[in-house]
């Protein structure tokens, strides 16, 4: 299986280096070193998960971040906003855009890989369940469809003894084929049983014999 991509958007090199080292054993690592690159990069080839750095040189994070949610296709790819501030109104103006997560520099190598992890298995499962959304409402509309298409003949349906006329709601009497049609998406052709047709020889017989 293909390892996830994961897009660091740093303009630090050191703090490149510590997260490639953290996650180059499990995940392909791209590199951005400005917001502009990394939109860029993310054009051509949406990454799997983004850990973008909050204060950047000409675009800061939360601009990228906004660029980067404009766009519906990348909508259910995880953020995790990189900082080394430790504000609380920080994190939750991040959070409050929608941001998945914060990691705080300097890095803890086990926090990284395990936020990454746990996000990624988050936003697979996420896309699994869309996917199952999508399906079951088609099926949905699939028997709607096919439910639109189907009549069904239910409860006591009242038939003349003698002439196999059928009572309607209305009490008044409907042909068979006539009521049918008007109940289903049956078509009609007409034919002759076996016994019906013999007793049709029988009484053309007769009628020939009474002629001589």
């Amino acid at each position: 299986m293909e390892p996830k991509t994961v897009l660091i958007v740093d303009d630090e090199p050191l703090s490149v280096k510590i997260l490639c080292h953290s996650l180059e054993d499990d995940y392909k690592t791209v590199l951005a070193q400005s917001g502009r690159e990394a939109l860029e990069i993310i054009s051509l080839k949406a990454p799997d998960i983004i850990l973008l750095d909050l204060i950047m040189p000409e675009m800061d994070g939360y601009e990228v971040y906004r660029q980067i949610r404009n766009d519906p296709s990348l909508d259910a790819i995880p953020v995790i906003f990189i900082t080394m501030l430790e504000s609380i109104e920080c994190e939750a103006h991040g959070l409050k855009m929608g941001a998945s997560d914060f990691v705080h520099k300097p890095f803890v190598a086990d926090l990284v890989r395990l936020r990454v992890k746990n996000h990624l298995a988050f936003s697979q499962a996420r896309n699994l369940l869309e996917q199952r959304s999508k399906e079951l409402q088609a099926l949905n509309r699939e028997l709607e469809s096919m439910l639109a298409r189907v009549k069904l003949l239910e409860g006591i349906i009242t038939i003349c003894s003698y002439c196999h006329k059928i009572r309607t709601d209305k009490d008044d009497w409907k042909k068979l084929e006539e009521y049918i049609s008007a109940h289903s998406e049956a078509l009609f052709s007409h034919d002759i049983c076996p016994e019906c047709a013999s007793q049709q020889m029988k009484i053309i017989e007769n009628m020939e014999w009474k002629k001589r």
